[in-house]
Order: structure tokens, then C-alpha cells, then sequence
């Protein structure tokens, strides 16, 4: 295992269409897991794709086990490792909240998602994954597998009067991030 560095936004390689991973329980793709695993921890983070640290495949990971210092108010999420995935909303409402990104340091934007949605994928085995989700961990997926399609969220954001340094809108998360 290995600390990876994290892509910053400006960085071309963050806006390719990634491409699907084809074998399944390898060496290769368990060692790029535990990098990804690895360095989201160091940075405490909510998921990370692996288009973040420059490998072009449709993988992703999200969720702790623990309460994450720089989404302190927020829901667990399982931990999870989803490869392939294929996101469908169910229904048209959407929320809007508060996001950050690993890509985008020092920065949060409100940013809209869809309220409900279906994901699936496979595991790092090939197994299959199938869950409905809403709140905190849908936007969690859609947010990490945005990355897979060359997208980040301030693409995403509708208003730029809620955009803007975490130091300023968050005081007291920018002093846990900085820990």
C-alpha cells in the first residue's frame, strides 16, 4: 500500500471518461484498492475515485466507519468498493446540499443531486452490488462517480453566491480538516 496524490481541478487527466475495469481479484486491481483506501483515509475522506489518482478505470470507494471530521453532521455510510457502477434516479426530486472534493481543496459549493437513486455495480470480486439509497450516501455515489464520467462538482453548481472557501463558510470544519 501507498499514499497516492490526489489530482487537483485544472488537471486534464480529471475530465477523461474512465474506462471499465474487465478483471476482477487481481493483484492489480486489490493493490490499487488499498492505495485508494490508503489515501482517502490520510485525507479524510467522504469517497475517492480512482481517476483522482490519474488511473483511468471506473472505480470507486466511499464510506467510513467512523464519524469523518470534515462532514462531522453526516450519516455513516458503508464502506464500499463499486466498480462499473450504473446510477439510476428514482424519482425527479432532487436535494441540495453542501460538497466538497479532494480535487478541489479549500472549496464547497451547493450543489444539486438526485433525492433517491438505485445504484449497481460489482465488488473488487466481480460480485454483484444492487442498493437503493437516499440522503447523505446517494449523494456520496453520484458525487464519486461523477469522476468516472470527467465531471466535478463545480460543473455541477447553479448558484455562485453558495460556492466558496471552507476557512470562510466553515470555520469549525476547515480547523478539523487542517488537524
Amino acid at each position: 500500500m501507498s499514499l497516492r496524490d490526489i489530482l487537483k481541478m485544472g488537471d486534464a487527466r480529471l475530465l477523461r471518461m474512465a474506462e471499465p475495469v474487465q478483471a476482477f481479484d487481481t493483484p492489480a486491481l486489490h493493490a490499487l484498492i488499498a492505495d485508494m483506501r490508503e489515501t482517502m483515509a490520510a485525507v479524510n475522506g467522504a469517497g475517492l475515485a480512482a481517476p483522482q489518482i490519474g488511473v483511468n478505470l471506473q472505480v470507486v470507494i466511499f464510506g467510513s466507519a467512523a464519524r469523518n471530521p470534515r462532514y462531522p453532521d453526516r450519516p455513516l455510510v458503508p464502506q464500499t468498493v463499486l466498480i462499473n457502477p450504473v446510477i439510476v434516479p428514482l424519482g425527479p426530486d432532487e436535494e441540495e446540499d453542501w460538497e466538497g472534493c479532494l480535487s478541489v481543496p479549500g472549496l464547497r459549493g451547493v450543489v444539486p443531486r438526485w433525492s433517491r437513486i438505485r445504484y449497481t455495480g460489482v465488488d473488487e470480486r466481480g460480485q454483484p452490488i444492487d442498493r437503493t439509497v437516499d440522503g447523505f450516501h446517494a449523494r456520496v455515489v453520484q458525487h464519486e462517480c461523477d469522476h468516472l464520467i470527467g465531471k466535478l462538482y463545480p460543473m455541477r453548481v447553479r448558484d455562485f453566491s453558495r460556492f466558496g472557501f471552507t476557512e470562510i463558510l466553515f470555520p469549525q470544519i476547515s480547523a478539523a480538516e487542517d488537524d
